[in-house]
């Protein structure tokens, strides 16, 4: 897969890991630093539009309680990466191939499959967000609120993602700089989300940071119940609080799906074992890539997501959307509403209004656009108020809401390109992971023709599908994809437990003893909790039967195959010394 001089740099590589561990552990961890990539890539993935839809909407709809959800999850998703990256760097084969050979092809070919579907969905709310970042925070004039300047926006970052993509290709130079180029735009992301909340701190004294760091502490509770914030506005919401109630719990188990869907998801757990054989690491590398994973991935993460809490929670958890109320400013003038959010308001009382009346008293309501403003008008000042605050708001409201905090410049300016950078790198990613998936349904090289045919796919599929979201929050296309993909991970959790547990694939370098056991319940319970997350996701979708008979299908489907083949021997490297 490499060259002479490809092959020259990964021994280099390796011969600095091993004099670097004879030097101490400083010396071991700046060596790892140099070297770091793979965890790198993960993190321009997750820091995308599910991340900043998960963290925006936790905030709004749970405050600071739930700070220790995206964590947890990306803690679960890491010990699964290292699990995979363990036995990709343990064998010479590839993982796909090891799978099909040695565990169950349904499963290889089902973790294949899930991963080319969710980066071909996952890539649309990219291009949304995106979209969404230069028509409202960066260059409203040039990007204009119409279909003209939406193909302007959609055309500039699929040339974009294309041109950077066409570096990775280039083989060892290439790598290195397409690995540049993701470095910079997460550590943008990064920045730009943590100075809007450093500015916050020092321009008001409202962040409440007693308050915040409790909310990394675990409280499962708030997946059946909503913030206790609402407690005292659904109190006075009479006969209809159990129906608010609802409403909120709903909407929170669905962000809460997508914040733990997007920390890792199933594209994820592809790329991480081609990107390391891209790179020519192997069995001596594995302490690197567990760096790697942790400081390239973890913490970039929790940084960017926290902010993105702490940000929109500060700004509207609990508090009625500005203008909804017929509210006055301080000249005594009526505030204006922002239309989208107007429509939203409206379509939530609605909705209120059709749990009141019969369906035939709705038809002829909806028909009568006067008696039904009426109607809107009758409903009690608290639920208009639940309907004000469960609005879903958008990274453009966000940014305006912290202008008086942090300024134009940092709350438009900064903000938008944190957006924008968040959304490009996770395109040109989903479209790297797509070439790679791509190459191995067709058993090719992951280079060349075929590469680039995968990658440009989800760009495809993401810029024409941007067109057809017509939801007034951009942002809000990322929690449903998400849920998506959060019903195909489970497949690749499973898949890579069997892996680690495989004496056929991974030979005298299988896990034994007190670390076998270790593996094994940290790989348990993030599985468990993947497939939790799959079948709620299941359940809450409109498709609902179909889903389920899809899933037992295909669960039958790999017994069936497991019983009826024979796993094949495979060849295994010299055992570590």
């Amino acid at each position: 897969m490499t060259d002479e001089a490809d092959n020259s740099r990964i021994e280099q590589d390796r011969q600095l890991i091993l004099d670097a561990k004879q030097r101490g552990t400083g010396a071991k961890l700046l060596a790892y630093t140099k070297l770091s990539g793979p965890g790198w890539l993960q993190s321009a993935i997750t820091l995308g539009g599910g991340s900043l839809a998960g963290g925006l909407y936790l905030g709004i709809l749970s405050g600071y309680h739930l700070m220790w959800l995206q964590p947890l999850a990306m803690i679960m998703g890491v010990i699964m990466l290292s699990a995979i990256g363990y036995v990709a760097l343990s064998t010479k084969e590839r993982p796909f191939t090891a799978i099909n050979t040695h565990i169950n092809p349904v499963l290889g070919w089902g973790w294949a499959i899930a991963t080319l579907m969710a980066n071909l969905v996952w890539c649309m709310p990219q291009y949304a967000l995106g979209t969404a970042a230069l028509q409202q925070n960066l260059a409203p004039e040039l990007f204009t609120n119409d279909d003209s300047g939406k193909i302007l926006a959609v055309a500039m970052m699929f040339i974009l993602s294309g041109i950077v993509i066409w570096f990775y290709d280039s083989g060892g130079w290439g790598i290195k700089l397409f690995e540049g180029i993701l470095k910079i735009l997460v550590g943008i992301v990064v920045i730009c989300f943590f100075g809007v909340v450093i500015k916050m701190s020092v321009s008001t004294n409202d962040l409440d940071w007693a308050r915040i760091l409790a909310g990394y502490i675990p409280n499962f509770s708030l997946f059946n119940n909503p913030s206790p914030e609402f407690a005292g506005v659904l109190s006075e919401a009479g006969q209809y609080a159990d129906y608010w109630k609802n409403l909120i719990v709903g909407n929170q188990q669905k962000v809460m799906i997508t914040a733990a869907a997007t920390a890792v998801g199933i594209n994820m757990t592809f790329l991480l074992p081609y990107s390391m054989r891209a790179k020519g690491w192997d069995k001596d590398f594995r302490g690197l890539a567990m760096f790697d994973l942790s400081t390239g991935l973890f913490v970039p993460f929790v940084l960017a997501t926290s902010c993105v809490v702490i940000a929109a929670a500060s700004q509207f958890h609990a508090k009625p959307a500005a203008g909804l109320l017929g509210e006055k400013d301080e000249q005594g003038q009526v505030v204006k509403a922002d239309p989208g959010l107007l429509g939203q308001y409206h379509k939530l009382l609605d909705s209120r209004i059709q749990a009141e009346v019969s369906p035939g008293e709705w038809k002829e309501l909806s028909s009568d656009q006067q008696a039904l403003e009426q109607k809107r008008d009758a409903i009690p000042l608290p639920e208009r108020k639940l309907a004000a605050m469960l609005v879903n708001r958008d990274a453009f409201q966000l940014a305006s809401a912290l202008k008086p905090l942090a300024g134009a410049t940092v709350s438009q300016l900064v903000f938008g390109i944190g957006v924008l950078s968040m959304a490009v790198s996770t395109i040109i990613i989903l479209m790297l992971i797509n070439g790679f998936v791509f190459c191995e349904m067709l058993g090719v090289e992951p280079k060349g023709m075929y590469h680039r045919i995968g990658c440009f796919m989800p760009a495809i599929t993401g810029s024409v599908g941007s067109f057809f979201w017509k939801g007034d929050a951009k942002a809000w296309l990322a929690v449903p994809t998400s849920m998506f993909g959060m019903v195909l991970l489970p497949i690749a959790y499973l898949t890579f437990f069997f892996m680690m547990n495989s004496k056929q694939i991974l030979g005298e370098r299988i896990p034994t003893g007190g670390k076998r056991l270790a593996w094994n319940i940290a790989m348990g319970v993030a599985t468990l909790l993947a497939t939790f997350g799959s079948l709620f996701s299941i359940k809450s979708s409109s498709f609902a039967g179909y889903g389920f008979t899809a899933l037992g299908i295909f669960i039958g489907l790999a017994i069936v195959v497991h019983f009826v083949r024979q796993p094949a021997p495979v060849e295994q490297p010299p055992a570590a010394e």
